[in-house]
């Protein structure tokens, strides 16, 4: 359909004039039409989550369709032809950068690891792709944005680069090939599609659109309930609570929120709205940062998955330095903010 091409250029300007609007239609909802008390906790709650809630989904609509579009132009192959033959350091930074805008997540963990090795990538260069890919994804992006600005989402994706470099690099000078389950090297590795497709700008829409779909099909459920959580926390909870131990004065607080989100399973969509209140309560920004990246970038799920081709001593180095660089994160914005 060549019609396709124009339904961004017609919903564009909807999406804006609703997203400007939302806070005075959440304001007549709740103040005029509900007739609330303005100072009550429970009105705070309630405004906190009519205005949070289409706020952060339309947010992700348009970030997500953005993004979309962006990986059409990248596939598997290509990602691990521009890897190949490159030095540590260097790899480390592109692997790292390419991970923010490839379409991989935790679940793709093995197949990806299969490839890389199998091309040669050295494993810290690996790693390095590994730790940004799910680390650094367009939700944590969207919400960050949506509910702190452009500079801690900036900060967001600095920091997650930083982790991703220093955790492969280090990963990689440690020499731990050893330690990789004996069957990868021993098999020819899942072919990655190689098949270079020469898209159309109707068909990279296309994948916007289908992106769009795949995506927020997935994350809606857990941002409501993330905002859910945040709106009684932004009505109820008292301004100091946070503070008396996630607070920058708090020797303890960084590494107390890293041992806190490890073993956690959840994703951006529904810790980054929680994150919000916990600012918003008295809690550090690096603390909560370091929290925030522990429950995405340090997953069960992620461990469970890469056990299956590494071995204890690597998989516990994999999660000590990333938890490490998280811990520096969160001491360093603590000290700077």
């Amino acid at each position: 359909m060549k019609n396709k091409i124009y339904i961004p250029l017609i919903l564009l300007p909807v999406w804006f004039i609703l997203y400007f609007s939302l806070e005075n239609i959440t304001n007549w909802l709740v103040w005029d039409l509900f007739n609330l008390e303005k100072t009550a906790h429970l009105t705070e709650a309630i405004r906190f989550f009519i205005f949070e809630v289409p706020k952060v989904l339309m947010l992700l609509i348009l970030i997500v369709f953005v993004v979309g579009i962006i990986r059409s132009f990248f596939t598997a192959e290509r990602t691990r032809k521009a890897l190949e033959g490159k030095p540590l350091f260097v790899g480390n930074i592109m692997a790292s950068s390419l991970g923010i805008v490839t379409p991989f997540c935790t679940c793709s963990a093995i197949p990806l690891f299969l490839g890389f090795v199998e091309a040669g990538i050295p494993l810290g260069v690996t790693f390095s792709f590994l730790i940004a890919a799910p680390m650094i994804n367009e939700v944590a992006l969207v919400l960050l944005f949506g509910l702190f600005g452009w500079q801690t989402a900036l900060i967001y994706v600095a920091t997650g680069l930083f982790i991703a470099i220093f955790s492969g690099w280090t990963i990689g000078k440690l020499k731990l090939e050893k330690w990789v389950e004996e069957w990868v090297y021993q098999i020819q590795a899942g072919k990655l599609n190689k098949e270079e497709e020469k898209l159309k700008l109707n068909d990279r829409i296309s994948a916007g659109f289908t992106a769009v779909k795949d995506i927020v099909s997935k994350v809606w459920i857990y941002i409501i309930l993330g905002i859910a959580v945040g709106a009684g926390a932004h009505g109820y909870v008292p301004t100091d609570f946070m503070a008396s131990f996630m607070g920058r004065d708090v020797w303890y607080s960084v590494p107390l929120a890293v041992l806190l989100g490890v073993p956690m399973y959840s994703n951006a969509a529904g810790i980054i709205p929680i994150v919000q209140v916990l600012l918003e309560k008295g809690a550090a920004l690096g603390t909560s940062l370091a929290f925030m990246m522990a429950v995405i970038g340090l997953s069960l799920p992620e461990a469970i998955i890469l056990k299956k081709v590494l071995k204890y001593p690597l998989l516990f180095t994999f999660i000590g330095i990333v938890a490490i660089g998280i811990m520096l994160v969160g001491f360093l914005f603590n000290i700077i903010f």
